[in-house]
């Protein structure tokens, strides 16, 4: 293992104890702020994830946006490759995908416009550590290549770091919105 693949590790280590931690204190609401930000782009399609483990649910938000246009979940195609997006609606009827994750039984592909991104970690200048598959640095740099794309973090307060390893291919947020607030990233 490279020093740099160590030093991820560390830190994703601490960022899922810090993530369980909150997600065992969080009560119902925690997706209210990115409810707020979301209904500034009613209509525009955009992405979310089915939670897993301990991840911030962003299911009430994107239930929300569902009512005012397209809104996917992600599936995963394969090993290196960018992640492809399945329109979702609540309730509709769902399988098992990789990872544990939920996909449509159905898929409808569709290229969004927002990603609402699940994370370990993040910094306040828009860095994110991930799992590691760098499926959404992928996405996003194929994305960001054909239009602009707006990538917003979406995780609990505790998730917040400082000096996160990061690399040239890791793809930044634009903004992190967490339980208690909305963080916009400058560049």
């Amino acid at each position: 293992m490279t020093d740099l693949a160590e030093i991820k590790a560390a830190a994703r280590k601490a960022a899922f104890a810090r993530r369980k931690a909150a997600h065992e204190a969080a009560g119902p609401g925690t997706a209210g702020r990115l409810s707020e930000v979301l209904a500034g782009y009613r209509g525009v399609p955009l992405a979310g994830y089915m939670p897993i483990r301990t991840e911030i649910d962003p299911l009430p938000a994107m239930a929300e946006a569902a009512a005012h246009g397209p809104v996917g979940v992600p599936v995963i195609i394969g090993a290196g490759q960018p992640l492809k997006f399945s329109r979702w609606e609540p309730d509709m009827p769902m399988r098992d995908g990789p990872f544990g994750a939920r996909v449509p039984l159905a898929d409808d592909f569709f290229e969004p416009e927002i990603l609402i991104v699940p994370l370990v970690a993040f910094d306040p200048r828009g860095g994110r550590l991930g799992y590691g598959g760098g499926f959404y640095d992928r996405t996003l740099e194929m994305l960001r290549a054909k239009r602009a794309t707006l990538a917003i973090g979406f995780a609990y307060d505790a998730q917040e770091a400082e000096n996160l390893p990061l690399e040239p291919t890791d793809q930044p947020l634009d903004m992190v919105v967490t339980e208690t607030r909305v963080i916009g990233i400058s560049r």
